[in-house]
């Protein structure tokens, strides 16, 4: 009985002194609320780009094999999603770069290029990996300040991307000599992946870790890579598909992003709508019929369509994102939150997502949660400007007792 009452003394001095040491963190954040009351802070904006129905199936999608995308559909979209890439070429030379080498190998270019792009987030970096690296795909990074490999050249940190891709796709050694510092790695340790990884959702959980749709994300910055433009001969394009209706819903997709680059947001809606009629759940045009509708600021249309999006692909990170950022707008904080938590749950580097949950919180003036967020925010990206303007100026309005 003695041991036992002495047992439960020691531990509750332990929660005594835990509970002591919480309070005392949590003394040591001061907010200086009447600065607070006179700040603002900036909502990060909608994630996501129109897109083209691909028929097929992302699990079949294999990375060895020809590009789809041309050179000059890589280099626009680059441009557009990042007007000043971090890079020691110029995007030109880069996508030359990955042409030429993952042709040589046998691995699709344009895909491979879609993986840098996900992994740098399209050369703004901002986590481990620095610029002068040359390091386009991670190589050797394993978080906590870990930087990997550097490479010499842009076109050396290429090859050794197209050799890491080629170590798990195929058992033949590359054509020319291997640069990529981890290919003999995982031939010795890793033999239960070794050039046996010949889809790109095989990547899952392989590559990056969790990842759990690593692969489903490679793959839907390809689509948007093949996005059409404004120009009369997409317009030409697309009205000929319309007329041969070979995929009827396909080709009215295609038209309205064509309306959607040209600006003609109405026609583009009834271009998705009548792609809908034929197939009513298309993921790609429900996705576009609400990006078309947020444009021409119909924010319940383009919720409700979201919302049918969610109910056939509970999956669909952009479309969680997008939805939040609906609701956060229409001050439903709780349904903002909700849907931003819900993102993160799928893809857990989310800056947007961290910095949108601690606007929700702010506008509340529940100031210790919002704080907490945008730290995430920041702690996850250096680099992206909105989080940076909230941070410091939210940072100037926190005291931290010594």
């Amino acid at each position: 009985m003695k041991k036992f009452l002495s047992l439960a003394l020691v531990l509750m001095l332990i929660l005594t002194l835990t509970a002591c040491a919480d309070a005392a963190k949590k003394e040591k954040i001061k907010f200086d609320k009447k600065q607070l009351k006179k700040l603002e802070l900036v909502e990060s904006p909608a994630h996501g780009l129109p897109m083209i129905v691909l028929r097929e199936k992302y699990s079949d999608v294999p990375i060895f094999g020809q590009a789809v995308a041309t050179p000059e559909q890589m280099v626009n979209f680059i441009n557009k999603r990042n007007k000043s890439p971090k890079l020691n070429c110029t995007v030109k030379q880069l996508v030359h770069l990955y042409y030429l080498e993952a042709d040589r190998e046998g691995i699709r270019p344009d895909i491979a290029m879609c993986q840098a792009i996900k992994e740098t987030g399209t050369w703004a970096y901002g986590g481990d990996v620095i610029p002068e690296q040359n390091n386009f795909c991670g190589l050797g990074t394993t978080g906590g300040g870990v930087k990997g490999a550097f490479f010499d050249t842009p076109q050396l940190g290429v090859r050794a991307h197209i050799q890491h891709l080629l170590a798990y796709t195929s058992k033949r050694p590359p054509k020319i000599e291997i640069v990529d510092p981890r290919y003999e790695l995982i031939q010795k340790f890793r033999p239960q992946i070794f050039g046996k990884l010949t889809k790109w959702t095989e990547l899952n959980g392989v590559w990056a870790v969790p990842g759990n749709h690593y692969g489903e994300d490679i793959l839907n910055l390809w689509m948007q890579a093949q996005m059409p433009d404004a120009s009369d001969a997409s317009m030409e394009a697309a009205d000929l598909k319309v007329l041969l209706e070979d995929d009827k819903a396909a080709a009215y997709v295609y038209r309205g992003l064509v309306n959607m680059e040209r600006e003609n947001f109405y026609s583009a809606i009834d271009d998705f709508e009548i792609a809908l009629d034929s197939e009513p759940e298309l993921k790609e045009a429900l996705f576009d019929l609400a990006l078309a509708q947020e444009k021409i600021n119909k924010p319940d249309d383009a919720i409700k369509t979201y919302n049918k999006l969610l109910s056939i692909d509970e999956n669909f990170v952009d479309a969680w994102h997008n939805r939040g950022c609906l609701k956060l707008a229409k001050d439903d904080f709780k349904g903002a939150i909700s849907d931003f938590e819900a993102s993160l749950a799928i893809e857990t580097i989310n800056a947007d997502a961290y910095n949108n949950i601690a606007v929700a919180y702010f506008k509340q003036k529940k100031y210790e949660d919002a704080w907490k967020n945008i730290q995430k925010a920041a702690d996850q990206s250096t680099s992206n400007p909105v989080v940076k303007e909230n941070y410091e100026k939210f940072a100037a309005c926190v005291k931290v007792k010594k």
